[in-house]
């Protein structure tokens, strides 16, 4: 959880690196979150295509999703405009 809350604290830093195991960790906690806030979408009977809760913790993670990949990108070498091949 260390590293999810890691990655939150750095919403918007494009610059730098991200390892490997924060970029990982992160990508499987937020799945993981969006799978339950699914399950909460069908409990609660939310009968859209795409949850409420789900869209609303995308939106909340998508930038810090994509600052994520362009540290993890610059850890590797490249740079952050390969996100967008």
């Amino acid at each position: 959880m260390d590293w999810y809350m890691a990655v939150l604290r750095k919403y918007a830093v494009f610059s730098g690196r991200a390892r490997r195991r924060e970029f990982w960790m992160f990508a499987l906690v937020s799945f993981v979150i969006s799978i339950i806030l699914s399950i909460v979408d069908n409990i609660l009977g939310f009968d859209t295509d795409i949850g409420i809760l789900g869209s609303i913790y995308g939106l909340a993670v998508l930038i810090p999703s994509i600052a994520v990949a362009v540290r993890r990108l610059h850890d590797t070498g490249r740079s952050g405009w390969w996100l967008l091949i």
